[in-house]
């Protein structure tokens, strides 16, 4: 292998990482309600002076190991408590990320540019790009996941080196479980256990360096759940233990995911373009393992099995949650299609899967602007949209051009491009995306024209993100509705009878409603108070109850 040219890779994806991953971060505010979940924690364990226990509405919250907390305590510290300080670290995770895949295909293939369009097609999934750019544990988790697999892999087929990879096998797995928790140990090992029990080769792990490997493992990961155990019992264990991992597994918490299709059907449209790639992908991939070519191909087998066999039978789906695979589908597509212009440049089957893709990339300009006439009131500048279809349409025409030219590489370059300037297009219509997912503009207006005196009545969806940016006392409306299900310490009201005593309990409440909570307040306010619709930011309802014409009434 060619040093100088790998090490040039390495340079250009840093510097594509920083483009696709870091420049803007901080234009759109902190999305709910995800993002001010995490973020909010974090700026209350600096109020706190917490680095071990986080906490959310001024009380501890273990839906997460500390890991994420840490490290976006330290893009506070270095950014202030801003969106860019928030999504630093999982930005710079993603490029670490592809870096690995590069590695880890470089180390498998010992091909330098197939290695390198694996990472590239890593970098060109949507999914990737949007986690990479947002405050959530799935890409931290996931990368630690690739590190940990990548390692063992190192020390599996090198003949040096075998005990640092054995070492960094079991340290990123601690890190994982610091991450997400327990799966950050459970998907490494059973990925390796189930590719070294096929391969016949389980003694491979049952060697000294595996002993002392799992005892930095449980020096690493243990200290943290220790601690919490220690100081709050099993407030701790139930919180964490039970509703956040193990009442996943028998429940849905989002109950129109829990079927069977779910994580095939979303796996093959978070990676378009590369989708029909992807399937014929596979079939490829099974033919050259019965040739028994490259351990890696039959590991990265191992790999996606491994994480779907854990996932796939728990109730609570999300496609985030399988994310510690893509990085190995990118592998399995760019080998794919690597082999087949090598062998042939003018393949008929890259032929066709590009000319099918071409045809799904012409249709999405003309949906949007269908869309776009469809529901007027979403959007205030119609360019960005006008902007996007252009790029579109002049992609699928470049990229037919290519492929009467018979220039099918030049066609996966431009794919490779599709994605990313696509989200660069939407990004620039941040102004017309944000107040439908971010309640910043609705608090700032809030803030700055109204005195918040008292606790703010909040829609269910929006009561993070009200927390976050107003830093206000908070209480949910949520008439007939559940509760969180990981319970928060907030007031949650959710009958008449408790909206009609907490809105009497206060001289004036301002609220931060969806609509449906709107008509449910005016229903209750009937009967003497007095409400005011003082503007509507988005789908974000401002609002003000004045409860003293109801003074007589009491």
């Amino acid at each position: 292998m060619n040093k100088d040219r790998y090490l040039k890779h390495i340079l250009i994806l840093v510097f594509l990482s920083c483009l696709c991953f870091v420049v803007g971060n901080g234009v759109l505010s902190l999305t709910n309600p995800d993002e001010v979940f995490y973020a909010q924690t974090a700026k209350e364990m600096i109020q706190h002076h917490s680095w071990m226990t986080p906490y959310l509405f001024g009380q501890p919250q273990f839906e997460k190991p500390i890991l994420l907390y840490w490290l976006l305590r330290i893009g506070f510290i270095l950014f202030g408590i801003s969106s860019f300080g928030a999504r630093l670290f999982p930005a710079i995770f993603a490029g670490l990320g592809v870096i690995a895949t590069y590695l880890l295909a470089l180390v498998g293939f010992k091909n330098e540019k197939k290695a390198f369009l694996c990472s590239l097609i890593l970098m060109s999934f949507g999914i990737y790009i949007g986690l990479a750019r947002s405050v959530f544990t799935d890409l931290i988790f996931s990368v630690f996941i690739l590190f940990s697999l990548a390692s063992f892999f190192w020390s599996y087929v090198l003949d040096s080196g075998k005990k640092i990879g054995i070492f960094l096998f079991f340290i990123f797995s601690a890190f994982a479980v610091l991450t997400k928790g327990p799966l950050g140990f459970f998907i490494p090992m059973v990925t390796v256990s189930l590719f070294l029990l096929i391969k016949k080769d389980i003694k491979f792990l049952l060697k000294i360096s595996s002993l002392y490997g799992f005892g930095i493992f449980l020096l690493i990961a243990l200290p943290w759940y220790f601690s919490m155990w220690n100081q709050y019992g099993n407030n701790f264990v139930h919180e964490f233990f039970y509703n956040d991992h193990l009442r996943r597994l028998i429940e849905a918490e989002h109950r129109k995911n829990d079927t069977w299709y779910f994580y095939p059907l979303s796996t093959l449209s978070c990676i378009f373009p590369w989708s029909l790639f992807l399937v014929f992908s596979f079939l490829s991939l099974f033919k050259k393992i019965k040739l028994r070519e490259h351990p890696l191909r039959f590991f990265l087998v191992c790999w996606i099995v491994a994480v779907f066999i854990i996932f796939q039978a728990a109730h609570s789906k999300l496609v985030s949650y399988i994310f510690p695979l893509f990085p190995a589908l990118a592998i399995i597509i760019g080998d794919f299609i690597y082999d087949k212009l090598s062998l042939d440049s003018r393949s008929r089957l890259i032929f066709y899967l590009s000319l099918f893709t071409n045809f799904f990339i012409f249709l999405i300009p003309i949906g949007l602007i269908i869309a776009m006439f469809k529901f007027p009131s979403y959007i205030s500048s119609r360019i960005p949209i006008y902007s996007l279809s252009a790029v579109l349409l002049i992609f699928s025409a470049l990229n037919l051009f290519f492929m009467l030219k018979n220039k099918l590489s030049r066609v996966i370059g431009s794919l490779l491009l599709v994605v990313p300037l696509s989200l660069v297009i939407l990004f620039s219509m941040h102004n017309d995306i944000e107040p439908y997912i971010s309640s910043k503009k609705a608090c700032e207006y809030l803030v700055n024209n109204h005195k918040l005196n008292n606790i703010v009545l909040c829609s269910k969806f929006y009561v993070r993100g009200v927390r976050y940016y107003t830093g206000k006392e908070v209480a949910v409306i949520d008439i007939s509705g559940k509760q969180f299900f990981s319970p928060h310490p907030v007031i949650f009201l959710d009958t008449d009878l408790k909206v009609r005593n907490f809105l009497l309990g206060q001289s004036v409440t301002y609220c931060i409603l969806k609509k449906g909570a709107v008509e449910d307040i005016k229903r209750i306010a009937n009967n003497g108070l007095e409400l005011n619709i003082l503007n509507k930011i988005g789908d974000e309802y401002i609002v003000e109850v004045d409860q003293s014409k109801a003074k007589g009434l009491i």
